[in-house]
């Protein structure tokens, strides 16, 4: 309440005039890497030059990587079944990148995936490449971002596949799409707080601030007139385009006064869902419907404050970013003597209603959408994930647990990524494209990652184990061609419990379960959803708890799995899947491009 009543009166002190970003000057601004004169052919070509630009939040200005010198970086707009050509150009004089388009399947295009070191090796300062890969069987909101140490807190930007010109919405037409990009502004260097957090042992500092396309909005000093605003015509509806590209920090959004009707998340489409509040993890992305349904005599505050599932003695960005939803009758029509309405947001520890949105979602299974999850399981996987704690180094004064440093593991295995392309490794050389099982101590990065944890324990119990230090390594594990896979992901109470967001490259995968505690095998499968379950690319393992997901594999390539806070995944929450190739040409991974960096 106190949060409210101080962004409240921050509204009322600055309604003489918002330099706000209306939704109009958003598209425009943020979609002018598109070269339209391919918009025909079926081919859409975009260009990004990935560069330092100066950007004031917060009354400081900072040196940020940028793509074409926006933040967040340009909208990409396709259709479903439209080729994709980007060339991205490293303009930095001083640090690699890589982009991953995070949720395109990338089918037999695995080396445009765009993780560094596990399907190509960076863009090294002044050079190019080219992006190339087609969108196959999709539609919806997804999202683009760096994917190489923590630049991709301000390197992302949505990445919007719209239906087939032909075709329509499951749902009725909006009068306008309107995207929502959720991020952070931190006033330090991104880079420089994990490799601090890294050297000490300890956890990072937290972002100061959270935004909504780029604005942090009037909760913050010196930001009392820097807001995103929405302007709504009243009786219409609206499809907000909503990505949570934050670092670090899962969280709550709602709209005073207003309803939202969910009718998709990670660009596959839902039974619609109406709720006061939506919670994303990092990574995620929902579309709802928004109907402009309350008195355009008041402007209606839209606010995002963390999911913090940690706990109170883990620190976390504990602010309220907010936009402005306001009603109006002509173009120009922004009037500054309305009544501010606020929303209720949950608490930032509300694990309850995080579970009950979790668990709300269902797909729509219709017969133009059907859900084709698998009903049988050749491959029974349980991967446990949670942090950990790993000496430190003789000579080295820690700050993390016990004197130690903080560390992350899956199946007790805290990854390292290696120095070149897990991608070109396995598929480049011909001798060891089909071998898996065999002469691994022959091979730089085995496929013995395993399917179960070594040693098993209470996972969620009170009392945990102290001799469990994490193993380290770069081990896959590998799946034939075409297998249908379950995959139990089991949260851990080691140094505590909470969420974690786990996205997988490559691949859907069906949320058929999820539950609290310890995973039961003799019964818990009695209770999935086969039906409808929701379909995603990113889902947050239940704090203290788990989830359980099938997929068929019929995506050859390795492909990265890792927890979406970032820091967990600098602490190693991380393995890959090795998918070999069918027998069929359609089942094999097209060969690699000419210009793929070399590491």
């Amino acid at each position: 309440m106190a949060l409210m009543q101080l962004l409240l009166s921050a509204l009322l002190l600055c309604t003489c005039s918002f330099n706000v970003l209306a939704a109009a000057d958003y598209d425009a601004h943020h979609n002018d890497a598109i070269d339209t004169t391919s918009a025909n052919d079926g081919v859409r070509r975009f260009d990004f030059h990935v560069k330092y630009t100066n950007f004031t939040r917060l009354c400081r200005t900072k040196q940020i990587v940028t793509v074409n010198d926006q933040f967040p970086g340009p909208m990409i707009t396709v259709h479903e079944g439209e080729r994709v050509l980007l060339s991205v150009t490293n303009d930095m004089p001083d640090k690699n990148i890589t982009i991953h388009w995070h949720g395109v399947r990338q089918l037999r295009t695995g080396w445009f995936d765009g993780p560094a070191y596990i399907t190509q090796c960076p863009i090294m300062p002044g050079r190019s490449f080219v992006y190339n890969f087609t969108v196959t069987g999709q539609r919806g909101t997804l999202w683009w971002h760096a994917h190489i140490s923590w630049m991709r807190s301000t390197v992302h930007g949505a990445f919007v596949i719209l239906p087939k010109p032909d075709e329509s919405y499951p749902f009725p037409q909006p009068a306008e799409e309107i995207p929502l990009v959720l991020g952070e502004w931190w006033n330090s260097d991104t880079q420089a707080v994990i490799a601090q957090a890294l050297q000490t042992g300890a956890g990072p500092n937290v972002s100061d601030a959270y935004t909504i396309n780029g604005q942090p909005g009037a909760m913050y000093n010196c930001s009392s007139q820097d807001a995103f605003k929405l302007a709504v015509r009243p009786h219409k509806t609206y499809l907000l385009r909503i990505v949570n590209a934050c670092l670090n920090d899962e969280l709550f959004l709602s709209i005073a006064n207003h309803t939202l009707t969910v009718v998709e998340i990670d660009a596959t489409y839902t039974k619609p869902f109406t709720t006061n509040t939506i919670l994303l993890a990092p990574g995620q992305t929902t579309n709802v419907l928004l109907t402009a349904d309350q008195a355009s005599s008041s402007k209606y505050i839209l606010a995002v404050r963390a999911y913090n599932s940690a706990g109170p003695t883990v620190p976390f960005d504990n602010t309220t970013g907010s936009a402005v939803v306001e009603y109006i009758e002509e173009a120009s029509e922004f009037a500054s003597s309305k009544t501010i309405m606020m929303p209720t947001l949950p608490a930032y520890n509300d694990t309850s209603l995080a579970n009950s949105l979790s668990a709300s979602i269902k797909s729509i299974n219709s017969e133009e959408f059907p859900t084709l999850v698998p009903k049988s399981v050749d491959r029974n996987l349980l991967f446990t994930v949670g942090l950990a704690r790993k000496a430190c180094p003789q000579g080295q004064q820690c700050q993390g647990p016990s004197g130690g440093k903080f560390s992350a593991a899956m199946n007790n295995i805290s990854f390292i990524l290696p120095s070149t392309s897990l991608l070109q490794s396995f598929f480049v050389s011909p001798e060891i494209a089909h071998t898996t099982g065999s002469n691994e101590s022959n091979r730089v990065f085995p496929t013995t990652f395993p399917d179960e944890p070594t040693s098993p324990f209470n996972y969620t119990g009170a009392v945990q184990p102290q001799n469990i230090a994490p193993q380290v390594g770069t081990r896959l594990s590998w799946i034939r061609f075409n297998a249908s896979v379950q995959l139990v992901l089991q949260g851990t109470s080691i140094l505590g419990t909470e969420s974690h967001p786990i996205h997988l490259h490559g691949y859907n995968f069906f949320v058929v379960g999820q539950g609290t505690g310890n995973f039961n095998s003799s019964s818990d499968p009695a209770t999935f959803n086969l039906v409808d379950p929701p379909e995603r690319n990113t889902i947050g393992v239940p704090k203290g708890g788990w989830v359980a997901l099938r997929f068929r594999a019929d995506n050859p390539g390795v492909w990265f799995m890792h927890c979406h806070l970032e820091v967990h995944t600098s602490w190693g929450l991380e393995t890959a899947f090795l998918v070999t190739n069918g027998k069929e040409p359609d089942q094999t991974l097209e060969p690699p491009p000419t210009d793929l960096p070399s590491c």
